[in-house]
């Protein structure tokens, strides 16, 4: 059923039906592009990794996706029966108010479906698997709002690529979850409220993909879809102790996802650890890759990672990060290191004006597509309308300019992982920050989201580098810290590996918030 929560406000604002708006009208430019992209052939049907059955007891909040499917392997779960268990937390704890909007039609159906296809020997590669879906991504009959009040209760036509590749192979959309309106406001959203962190309910998620990342803190569900546009898995991921993947530039299709920026939108996969998002990404990427597919097969394998040239940055990344973040990056160094891996000093790199080219982009291509509502800017959410204001007061060659930095900071980049197969840096500089001032804690010193949150990710979307985002301890205020993993173009695989090594080696990936229940 759904569960469309109250506006946060007043009253909720009226709108006529000619006012309704359906963002998937909003006109990218990127899609005058497709016709040139090469196409894999068609055709290609992929396999699962294989799956070992195990006959136990298991909580099945804290299972992961791999854990489930070999339950569902040994007939020790039904599909059905793990579903209706996240699905009664999401309803019955505060973190699943928060975090989960509603639900999707037809996922006890799927369910059904599911069981009845491991009892007969045809299950699919994920089958049985419930995820959640960030609310700007549509879900096929579905209430999909953007959590704006200018979408009203409109319901998804069909749904968004990546939700249907994930379904095909088995697995079950079931929670629509919250986030920031369009994916760029505050995290005072004004229709459906604050997603608070399970960690700390004084401290955000990070933004965008709230509700995701909050979901799969408080083990509401063991797999989830967010996007990412300045570091919207990765942010929410690093503070609330999960693992996300932003994949390389268009590797997951955006169709049938309300666009925020056209140039530097990403969707991507976030889960418990990098072994489920391998386990899961061949099978929602935008063409059937086979290799992908074995890479991932590997992974799963626990592939070894020995001889991997890890690059280390020597500047911004680590320049405004609290020293707890720091001590926490600088341990997972070493114990890459023990795994085998070779440390390698990068060369300086100039990140700043390529960070700055990211926001330009962001919030004139915002502008494009949002300024024509700013005479109902009472609606919007004040931090939507803030960043909208200063894209509209770039001018075209502003714009055309951050364009141009954008092929600099790509071919910049790779020019200093020339001698490196990965570089790994600081996730987010401070632990969760505040809801109450929006700030974040550096060595005592309070800086805000703004200057914080995108700081060490922009520049991944900007260049469409992969980049994970995983936990490496506990900081000073007892939250989660995170470490982030880049890749080439096409790297996803290799990010992985390195990920799922480490996560191998150590069990912050595994720790949950304090109170929660088993």
């Amino acid at each position: 059923m759904h569960r469309i929560l109250p506006s946060a406000g007043a009253g909720t604002p009226v709108l006529g039906d000619h006012e309704i708006l359906d963002p998937l009208t909003l006109v990218d430019p990127g899609l005058a592009d497709r016709p040139y992209a090469t196409i894999a052939a068609s055709g290609i049907s992929l396999s699962g990794s294989p799956i070992q059955p195990v006959v136990e007891n298991l909580r099945v909040r804290t299972a992961s996706v791999e854990t489930l499917l070999s339950a569902y392997a040994g007939r020790s779960l039904l599909p059905s029966e793990a579903l209706a268990v996240f699905s009664n937390a999401s309803r019955s704890t505060s973190a699943g108010c928060k975090a989960v909007l509603r639900f999707v039609p037809e996922a006890e159906q799927s369910a059904r479906e599911s069981d009845e296809r491991w009892r007969n020997g045809t299950a699919r590669p994920l089958e049985g698997i419930p995820f959640g879906i960030k609310d700007i991504i549509d879900v096929g009959g579905t209430v999909t709002t953007s959590g704006s009040h200018f979408t009203g209760n409109r319901i998804a036509p069909a749904d968004a690529d990546a939700v249907a590749a994930l379904r095909a192979a088995g697995a079950i959309p079931f929670a629509m979850t919250a986030t920031t309106e369009f994916a760029t406001g505050s995290p005072h959203n004004p229709r459906f409220g604050t997603v608070s962190n399970p960690w700390d309910r004084s401290r955000w998620t990070g933004g965008s993909s709230t509700g995701s990342a909050a979901g799969l803190a408080a083990r509401l569900m063991p797999l989830a879809l967010g996007t990412d546009t300045g570091g919207s898995i990765r942010v929410p991921s690093c503070w609330c102790g999960t693992t996300g993947l932003k994949p390389s530039r268009d590797r997951v299709s955006r169709r049938g996802v309300a666009p925020l920026s056209w140039t530097l939108d990403h969707v991507g996969p976030m889960g418990r650890s990098a072994k489920d998002i391998a386990r899961v990404l061949p099978f929602m990427t935008a063409q059937a890759e086979p290799g992908l597919a074995s890479q991932c097969t590997e992974i799963l394998a626990d592939r070894p990672c020995e001889g991997l040239r890890i690059g280390v940055p020597v500047n911004w990344f680590m320049d405004l990060v609290d020293d707890a973040v720091l001590a926490n990056w600088e341990n997972a160094l070493e114990i890459m290191e023990g795994l085998g891996c070779v440390r390698v000093p990068l060369d300086a790199i100039d990140i700043a004006p390529w960070h700055d080219a990211g926001w330009v982009i962001l919030q004139s291509e915002l502008a494009t597509l949002h300024s024509s509502r700013l005479d109902r800017a009472e609606m919007f959410d004040a931090g939507l309308v803030h960043r909208l204001k200063n894209g509209l007061a770039y001018s075209a060659v502003d714009y055309g300019r951050a364009l141009q930095m954008r092929a600099e900071a790509q071919t910049g980049f790779l020019a200093a992982m020339a001698d490196v197969d990965l570089v790994v840096t600081p996730g987010i500089g401070g632990e969760a920050g505040r809801l109450d001032d929006l700030t974040v804690d550096v060595n005592g010193v309070a800086h805000t989201f703004q200057s914080m949150t995108s700081r060490n990710t922009m520049i991944f979307d900007l260049t469409g580098l992969p980049a994970l985002m995983l936990p490496s301890g506990i900081g000073r205020a007892g939250l989660p810290t995170g470490i982030q993993i880049v890749g080439r173009p096409q790297a996803d695989a290799l990010c992985l590996s390195l990920g799922a090594a480490f996560q191998r080696a150590t069990d912050f990936h595994e720790l949950v918030p304090p109170g929660l229940a088993p």
